[in-house]
């Protein structure tokens, strides 16, 4: 598992004394609120104190230690922002970070391999996982067809029988 999770992206500054406007990537944007730091790299080298946070239509509105003017905003234009692993927010029985997701061996029940997952699109009622293979396809996430994730053995075991039902391959028109 990844140490550090991108919470949001840097769209650009936010007025002359060093705001920063964020497109949020978590599916919680209070969590910006009660940010006391971000890294500004996915290794925790380039550590950020969070000085001043809020929200508005969607975006969050940071004001990190180090940065004072808008060209030091405008410095940090594309960035990822990240938060360690303790930070992060505590998901429920069943839920997983897209981080933790990507790149997980696909199998289904007799162990039969699949590909890896790739992608994960976020399409509104449900996600919808991108698998790459020998047959590339894609498939909702239901907990009809994932029968088991197991992020320590890197693995994520689907019903083959409810996979035929709803997966959508490449190979087919």
């Amino acid at each position: 598992m990844r140490p550090y999770l991108i919470i949001g992206e840097v769209l650009k500054p936010q007025g002359i004394r060093g705001e920063i406007k964020v497109r949020p990537e978590t599916d919680d944007e209070q969590r910006f609120l009660e940010l006391e730091d971000v890294y500004l790299d996915g290794e925790g080298k380039d550590k950020r104190h969070v000085q001043a946070a809020r929200l508005r239509e969607g975006f969050a509105y940071l004001h990190l230690e180090g940065t004072e003017t808008v060209e030091d905003a405008e410095k940090l234009r594309g960035r990822l922002l990240y938060v360690d692993r303790a930070h992060a927010a505590r998901l429920p029985e069943g839920r997983y970070f897209i981080a933790d997701l990507q790149g997980l061996r696909v199998q289904d029940e007799d162990g039969a391999e699949l590909g890896r997952l790739t992608e994960v699109y976020q399409a509104g009622g449900n996600d919808v996982y991108r698998v790459e293979g020998e047959r590339s396809f894609l498939f909702p996430a239901l907990k009809k067809v994932i029968a088991d994730v197991d992020l320590e053995k890197e693995t994520m075991t689907l019903r083959a029988e409810r996979l035929k039902e709803v997966a959508v391959y490449d190979d087919e028109d």
